[in-house]
């Protein structure tokens, strides 16, 4: 059985997360994500998770990988945060976490109790709705701690503005 997370105490501001990634449709999620924290007096946080290389024989070869996807993680984070803020003027929390995407996003939201609804954005393409949406489909979004919002990934900001 899940534990049950205490609503957002006063002071606290009740947090919307994304997951980000270099997915197309990831934009929308933040949009969604800031368009709702601002309608709503809340806060955005960010989380990126570098999944661990396969590479770990190699101590060298690890801690370049393990460099080149911080920097990475850090550019989505900032290019992401870049857009929250263009779009809402909301400073976001960022967040780098190192491990399998669906852990990390469970601990995150574990640790900070303030995290009240995970958005993310449904991919347009063919091959399904996107990983972590698979992922979390099914039996885990039925135990899931907090609401999913899974905004379609074709939506325009119009659109998105106008419903978030």
């Amino acid at each position: 059985m899940p534990k049950t997370r205490k609503s957002t105490a006063e002071g606290h501001r009740r947090k919307f997360l994304v997951v980000v990634d270099e997915s197309p449709e990831c934009s929308r999620a933040l949009l969604f994500a800031g368009r709702r924290a601002l309608h709503t007096g809340g806060a955005v946080a960010l989380l990126y998770v570098i999944v661990p290389s396969e590479f770990t024989q190699w101590v060298g070869v690890e801690n370049i990988m393990r460099a080149e996807a911080t920097e990475q993680a850090e550019a989505a984070l900032g290019k992401a945060a870049d857009y929250v803020r263009d779009k809402t003027m909301i400073e976001p929390q960022v967040v780098i976490r190192e491990g399998q995407r669906a852990e990390e996003l469970l601990k995150l939201i574990e640790d900070d109790e303030d995290i009240a609804i995970l958005v993310l954005a449904a991919s347009t393409e063919k091959e399904g709705p996107g990983p972590l949406v698979t992922a979390l489909a099914g039996k885990a979004m039925a135990t899931f701690p907090v609401p999913i919002t899974i905004v379609p990934g074709h939506l325009d900001d119009e659109t998105i503005a106008a419903i978030a």
